[in-house]
C-alpha cells in the first residue's frame, strides 16, 4: 500500500496549544478514500464535536470529490464519524465539557493496512501574546542555528 498520504493542519499548532493527542479511525464511503489516496483533502478549519449520542464526528474537513464518480459521489464537507475507544471518548467529553477545551484534527494518513487515520489533539486556544512568543521562539532558533551553520565552516 501506498504510505506516502500526510495531509497536515498546518494552523493547528500556532493557533492552539496541543495538551494530549489520540489516533483515530475514520469512517469514510468508497470515492472519498479514493481522493485522500490521491491527496484531495484539506484539514484548515475543521474542528471535531460530540453528537447528543456521544459519537465524536469531524466537522468542515474537506475531502474533494473524486474524479472518477459518478452520480454515487460524496459530499465534499459532509460531518465523518471518527472511532475511539468508549474510555478515550468519555475521556475527551469530560475535557471539552469541564474546562472548555477543544478537540483539533492534527493530520490525516494511510496506515500500513490500508486505513485512512486522523491524529486530533485536545488543545487550548492561545491568545494573541502567545502567538507572538511563538513567531519570537521560532526566529532565535533559526538565528542561532544560522550562527552554529557559520561558526562550523
Amino acid at each position: 500500500m501506498q504510505n506516502t498520504i500526510n495531509i497536515k493542519n498546518k494552523r493547528a499548532r500556532f493557533d492552539y496549544e496541543i495538551l494530549d493527542k489520540y489516533t483515530a479511525g475514520i469512517v469514510l464511503s468508497g470515492t472519498e478514500i479514493k481522493s485522500i489516496r490521491l491527496g484531495k483533502a484539506s484539514l484548515s478549519q475543521s474542528f471535531c464535536e460530540f453528537n447528543d449520542k456521544g459519537e465524536l464526528f469531524v466537522i468542515n474537513m474537506q475531502i474533494d470529490e473524486y474524479s472518477h464518480g459518478t452520480h454515487y459521489n460524496h459530499r465534499p464537507k459532509a460531518e465523518r464519524k471518527l472511532l475511539l475507544n468508549k474510555g478515550e471518548l468519555r475521556k475527551l467529553r469530560k475535557e471539552v465539557t469541564t474546562s472548555g477545551l477543544t478537540i483539533i484534527p492534527l493530520n490525516l494518513f494511510i496506515n500500513d493496512r490500508g486505513l485512512a487515520k486522523l491524529n486530533i489533539g485536545l488543545a487550548r486556544g492561545k491568545k494573541l501574546y502567545d502567538k507572538r512568543e511563538t513567531i519570537k521562539e521560532r526566529e532565535s532558533k533559526r538565528n542561532l542555528s544560522r550562527i552554529k551553520k557559520s561558526y562550523n565552516n
